[in-house]
């Protein structure tokens, strides 16, 4: 990087790169939220006096870098410097690590506000707040300027060689995107279309909705236009976010493709798999913290020398990384966790962007990133976000507690239980229940608990009880959300039994949260083969104003696949036992007619059971197999394995579940699908509600609750018959509602539909 260059960093990123040493510590200490924290800030400046500067901007600069934060407040009178930090409980179990870091942001601001100021000196003071008892704990020391210059000077020369190293990677990385070039001799049809939408929304700053097709490749489509833009529209780095795990392997494989992973000549890009904790960690009967985990130990010590290796490399998947952390001594989860700041491209859940806490969410908050935003299967954000944005109490587990609780939690707990009951006697007796508002006391009872219980965990953080913990979570989960409870959101009370109360917020609409979400990417691409009706997906993702819709066209024939409707048979509750003679005589009349892999699809287990039953019963000489209850990663890879070019049979799976989306057979593979379903949620006491505050809102609450979502399903699982160009197949629609004009409107309008049995 050149004098000239430039590059600037925030103090606390400044600090955490070059003040922090010593073991990685995360044993459970309960934290304040977010909201305690500025709450607790607000209540120290309260307390000063007139004449004090809150929130106070600083920078400077050494060489080409600048250093660029706020301060957190100054006393002229008291020529005094103060970094506020909000905590709960015992300020002994503050690791030294973490107070040297608090110390060198108080340090780095006092540099920079002599230097504005012409100070020649000045008191710098650590202020901890205890949020739970309002007490402040004042740290001090006097500092000179010139000491406090050439300790700034020092982050900087620390920082520097990285800074330069990054400047330098941006420069050649920018440089290579500007040249680079698809990775095939053309694009598949009907891909080019979308990589030219993708490349406009960037272009535009905004964002896209774009239903398109399966089979045309939509993950390298998106990903080499955002690529494209980001030198030309400044993009500090994209996401890529998907809904289950092949969604990532997909999206890594492409950049693979376009030259990003190990190989000559490599396209300079860093690319980070982003792996759930439980997935990472290499020693998962061990605490988090250096006395128990040797990866834990010196972990900031060690991050150094292993955040070089790993940028030297930039390929950041789930086994390189694992490689790199251990090659070093360091655990792969955190070194990730790291390694994001650096990242150019993040692929993961789309947890870590819209989740509350999430990591790449916080990178755009603290760093101001410029973010290129692609989520895959989009159609399945709505439900991931209203369970996001949802949490439940359990009075079995609070009661259990009880039983087990230190006594110094006794009356906290016990009027958290006394709560429940007092609600329980104010409310109907019926199995399930929507409440008009918060139970206040309850809410009340439960802000209490947490509190005590914080309190108490960071007395005793080495003995934590895991059960206090995990009711904990799920207590601060709910806490967080009454304090933003409205109408996006259901309070429901469930009665399944005496002593087995829930009482949960449930998200409804799920704009309210994702919306500032959208508005904080610099752009964002939403695709899958299922984004039709574009109002509905628009509505409840919260999308911008100017969001654009985009349909792709299907690049298959209609000859490519035969589409009959069953308009003869119900699938409705009351018809289940009926409809399966039909439903075991056409399936055994297609396979026949033509044998091969097929899919059955039925709305529930009971219902997949009874018709396979059947079948079997009929039918003996027919190969089955059937997807079951709790199927774990191995048992699902054992199903999908069963698809055999040259073999045959029917797979029965239930709709909406793990083989009716995200997977594919193509070619012989898989040649057919029943679809015995409408794919409607069911018509009880919750989705009743769901509709009547959808209508309130949208003005269609019917189609919103129910029709929308349900044809959804069916799309999906019959898009998994054609998935390329030479493909041939039939899908088969089972209920005499897919007769209904409302319900054709929504399949894919290059399908030809016919009727009856062939």
């Amino acid at each position: 990087m050149s004098e000239t260059a430039g590059y600037r960093i925030a103090v606390r990123a400044l600090c955490e790169f070059t003040a922090r040493r010593g073991d990685l510590d995360h044993r459970f200490t309960p934290a304040p939220s977010a909201r305690e924290g500025i709450e607790g800030h607000a209540r120290v400046r309260e307390r000063r006096g007139e004449g004090y500067e809150a929130e106070l901007p600083l920078s400077g600069e050494f060489r080409s870098l600048t250093v660029a934060g706020r301060a957190d407040g100054y006393d002229p009178a008291a020529n005094r410097l103060e970094e506020i930090k909000t905590h709960r409980g015992s300020l002994e179990r503050m690791t030294a690590n973490q107070r040297a870091l608090h110390w060198a942001q108080a340090e780095v601001y006092g540099a920079l506000l002599c230097a504005e100021r012409g100070l020649e000196s000045l008191t710098l003071a650590l202020v901890y707040l205890d949020v739970a008892t309002g007490r402040e704990t004042r740290l001090t020391r006097e500092a000179r300027a010139d000491d406090l210059q050439a300790g700034f000077e020092a982050h900087c020369r620390a920082f520097l060689a990285w800074a330069e190293q990054e400047a330098a990677h941006r420069a050649a990385r920018d440089a290579a995107l500007s040249r680079l070039a698809f990775p095939h001799d053309d694009f598949r049809p009907g891909q080019r279309a979308l990589a030219e939408d993708a490349y406009r929304a960037a272009a535009t700053g905004r964002c896209l909705l774009a239903q398109a097709p399966t089979g045309i490749g939509k993950t390298l489509g998106t990903l080499f236009p955002l690529l494209a833009a980001m030198p030309r529209q400044a993009l500090d780095r994209l996401a890529f976010l998907t809904m289950k795990t092949p969604g990532r392997r997909l999206a890594l494989d492409a950049l693979a493709d376009l030259g990003a992973a190990d190989g000559e000549p490599r396209l300079p890009l860093r690319v980070l798999e982003l792996v759930a904790r439980d997935k990472a960690c290499e020693h998962p009967d061990r605490a988090c913290h250096g006395e128990a985990c040797p990866l834990a130990e010196g972990f900031f010590d060690r991050l150094p020398a292993a955040r070089r290796d790993a940028v030297a490399r930039g390929w950041w998947d789930r086994g390189a990384l694992r490689e790199v952390a251990l090659d070093h001594g360091v655990c792969p989860y955190y070194l990730g966790q790291e390694l994001a700041r650096w990242a150019d491209v993040l692929v993961g859940d789309v947890n870590h962007y819209f989740d509350d806490g999430a990591l790449i969410h916080g990178l755009v908050q603290v760093d101001g990133t410029r973010l290129g935003l692609l989520v895959d299967e989009a159609h399945n954000l709505v439900d991931r976000a209203r369970g996001m944005y949802s949490a439940e109490l359990d009075q079995r587990r609070l009661n259990r507690l009880r039983r087990s609780a230190p006594p110094a939690l006794s009356r906290p707990l016990g009027r958290l239980a006394r709560r429940w009951q007092a609600l329980l006697r104010e409310v109907d007796e019926c199995d399930w229940q929507a409440l008009d508002e918060l139970p206040r006391g309850l809410v009340g009872a439960l802000q209490q608990a947490v509190a005590a219980i914080t309190d108490y965990l960071g007395e005793h953080p080495s003995g934590a009880d895991p059960a206090l913990q995990e009711f904990l979570f799920e207590a601060l989960a709910f806490a967080r959300l009454a304090e933003r409870f409205g109408g996006h959101s259901l309070c429901e009370l469930r009665r399944p039994g005496r002593g087995r109360a829930r009482l949960a917020i449930r998200n409804l609409i799920p704009a309210d949260f994702l919306a500032p979400r959208f508005e904080a990417a610099r752009c964002a691409v939403l695709f899958s083969a299922t984004l039709s009706p574009a109002a509905y997906h628009r509505d409840l993702l919260g999308l911008p104003d100017d969001a654009v819709s985009r349909r792709v066209a299907a690049p298959f024939a209609a000859e490519q696949l035969e589409v009959r409707c069953r308009t003869d048979v119900s699938t409705r509750l009351v018809d289940r036992e009926a409809s399966l003679a039909p439903i075991v005589a056409e399936l055994a009349g297609q396979y026949r007619r033509r044998p091969g892999h097929y899919l059955a699809f039925f709305s529930s287990f009971a219902y997949l059971e009874a018709a396979l039953a059947r079948l079997r019963e009929a039918c003996p000489a027919i190969p089955v197999r059937a997807q079951h209850r709790g199927m774990d990663e191995a048992e699902r890879e054992a199903f999908l394995a069963g698809f055999v070019p040259g073999e045959a049979g029917i797979a029965f799976a239930v709709l909406g579940g793990a083989f009716a989306e995200g997977i594919d057979l193509p070619g012989e593979r898989l040649i057919g699908a029943f679809v015995a379903i409408l794919g409607l949620p069911p018509f009880d006491p919750f989705h009743e509600v769901l509709k009547a505050r959808l209508e309130a809102r949208f003005g269609r609450g019917h189609d919103y609750a129910y029709r929308i979502p349900g044809m959804i399903k069916v799309v999906q699982a019959a898009g998994r018959v054609i998935r390329g160009p030479e493909d041939r197949g039939v899908v088969v629609l089972m209920d005499d509602r897919f007769a209904r004009a409302e319900n054709r409107a929504l399949l894919p309008d290059w399908w030809r539909l016919g009727s009856g049995s062939a």
